[in-house]
C-alpha cells in the first residue's frame, strides 16, 4: 500500500482492489484500526477523502486520496531525558533501537526519568513529534538489545495486535551455567509470581501460559557453559530466566534464579534480532542488535558468524 506522509498527515492512494470499499471499512480492513480508534478518529475528524471531510459511509474509488492524521499532540507522559539513541531502524511509524543494559524500558518509580522510554520522548521532541513514545513489548532493567516504539497510536495498536498473534519476532543470546545436552527443545511450563519474594517468578501450575524455544550454538566444557540462542512464543515477566532456571541451566549472572555471579555484574542476556513484516508498506523488517562489550567475551567470534552483526 502506498501511504505517504504530510506533516501530521498520512495520505493512501486508493488502489482499484480497494474501491467500492466504505472509508470505515477501509479502515478497519486495510489499517486494522481498532474500536476505541476509530470513535476517536471519527469524534476529532481526523480522516479527510480528497482533502474534505466526508460521511464515513462514502464509497472509495480508484486514486481517491485518503487522509488521516496520525500524528496529534498528547499529554507527555515521559519526561524527555537527553541522550543518543543506539537506532537500528526508524520510519514515519515506529522505532527499533538497542537498549543498553542497567536502564529500565520505563519509569517503575515516581520520579524515575532515566528509562529508555524517556529517551525515546526525547528523539520524538527532536524529531518535532507531540505525540507520546508506546514501548510495544519491555526488556528487563539488565537486558540489553533491540526493543521496539510505536510513534503513533494506531501503528501501537497494530503492533500490539501482531505481537499477540506472534507476528512479531524476538530472539535472544543468552550465556548458561552448565552443558545444555539436547541440541534444540522447547520450555511450556507457565510462569506465576514467587509468593515468597516480591520480584521473583516461578514455574507455577496456577501461573500464565508461557512458551520458550532454545537452540545451542555452542558448549564450553572448559569453563562449564553453553551459548544458547532463544524465541519466545510468549512474554511474560522474566520469562527466559525463569525457564532455563527450571531447566536447570540459569543464566550466567543472574543470582535472582540461581545463576553463578559474573565478573560484569549482569545477566548474560541480549536480544539480538527483531523481526516483523511492516504493517503498512508490508517490507520485511529485520533489526539486528550489536553486542555489548565484554559480555560474550570467549563467543563472540561464534555470534558475529551466526548473525553478521
Amino acid at each position: 500500500m502506498l501511504i505517504s506522509r504530510k506533516g501530521d498527515w498520512f495520505e493512501a492512494i486508493i488502489t482499484s482492489g480497494q474501491t467500492g470499499k466504505t472509508i470505515e471499512t477501509f479502515l478497519k480492513d486495510e489499517w486494522k484500526m481498532p474500536k476505541k480508534l476509530l470513535h476517536q478518529f471519527r469524534m476529532n475528524k481526523q480522516v479527510k477523502l480528497n482533502n474534505e471531510v466526508v460521511g464515513w459511509n462514502q464509497l472509495l474509488h480508484a486514486n481517491d486520496r485518503l487522509q488521516a492524521q496520525f500524528y496529534f499532540p498528547e499529554e507527555q507522559t515521559f519526561p524527555p531525558f537527553y541522550t543518543e539513541l543506539d537506532l537500528l531502524y526508524e520510519d514515519e511509524h515506529f522505532l527499533i533501537t538497542n537498549k543498553p543494559a542497567g536502564i529500565d524500558t520505563h519509569p517503575n518509580e515516581q520520579g524515575d526519568k532515566k528509562t529508555l522510554s524517556n529517551m525515546v520522548a526525547f528523539h520524538f521532541l527532536t524529531e518535532g513529534l507531540q505525540t507520546a513514545p508506546r514501548h510495544i513489548h519491555r526488556l528487563d532493567r539488565d537486558t540489553s538489545g533491540a526493543i521496539l516504539f510505536a510513534k503513533h497510536p494506531l501503528v501501537a495498536a497494530i503492533l500490539d495486535k501482531m505481537l499477540e498473534k506472534r507476528e512479531i519476532k524476538r530472539t535472544y543470546i543468552a550465556l548458561v551455567n552448565g552443558i545444555v545436552k539436547q541440541n534444540k527443545g522447547t520450555i511450556n511450563q507457565p510462569i506465576g509470581r514467587d509468593r515468597h519474594h516480591a520480584t521473583r517468578r516461578r514455574v507455577s501450575p496456577s501461573g500464565q501460559h508461557a512458551v520458550t524455544h532454545y537452540r545451542v550454538l555452542h558448549r564450553n566444557h572448559k569453563f562449564q557453559q553453553t551459548l544458547v540462542e532463544l524465541s519466545l512464543e510468549t512474554g511474560r515477566t522474566h520469562q527466559i530466566r525463569v525457564h532455563m532456571s527450571h531447566l536447570g541451566h540459569p543464566l550466567i549472572g543472574d543470582t535472582l534464579y540461581g545463576g553463578l555471579p559474573a565478573s560484569i555484574g549482569q545477566q548474560v542476556l541480549h536480544a539480538v534480532r527483531l523481526q516483523l513484516q511492516h504493517p503498512f508498506t508490508q517490507e520485511k523488517i529485520e533489526a539486528l542488535a550489536p553486542l555489548p562489550p565484554g559480555i560474550f567475551k570467549h563467543y563472540e567470534s561464534v555470534i558475529l558468524k551466526q548473525y553478521n552483526i
